[in-house]
């Protein structure tokens, strides 16, 4: 089918607009996807997030070029999928080695401790 007439199919709100894309740009857009995010599954609902940016935004904008406009929206997808799953989390996931290492210095004090009592004790009992 012609790009120009899957446009149209958009802006009649036809469901079929999805359909027709999806069968010419489908692997299209899915290799997009997968090489960015280098999951199948995360490809595949960035594809299907693609279908329903289309959809939201084709009646507003007449795309061009529509392989051009749709390889646009779902690379912006996939990389926004790939940095929310590769955002750096609070610390830098280095919490648990910090909270590893005060455990050793804590440890190691109380240690120091009860070897400081000890000896206190045994220098008083024999002072």
């Amino acid at each position: 089918m012609d790009d120009s007439v899957i446009v149209e199919l958009y802006w009649t709100r036809s469901e079929s607009a999805i359909a027709e894309t999806s069968s010419k740009y489908g692997k299209y857009c899915y290799s997009i996807a997968y090489n960015i995010l280098l999951s199948s599954e995360d490809a595949d609902e960035s594809v299907n997030d693609t279908y329903l940016g289309a959809w939201n935004s084709i009646p507003p904008h007449r795309p061009s070029t529509l392989s051009t406009f749709l390889g646009k929206i779902t690379r912006r997808i996939s990389i926004d999928r790939w940095r929310k799953r590769h955002a750096a989390k609070r610390g830098g996931g280095e919490v648990a080695l910090a909270l590893d290492e005060l455990s050793e210095c804590l440890s190691s004090r109380s240690n120091d401790t009860e070897q400081t009592i000890l000896l206190k004790e045994v220098s008083s009992f024999y002072s």
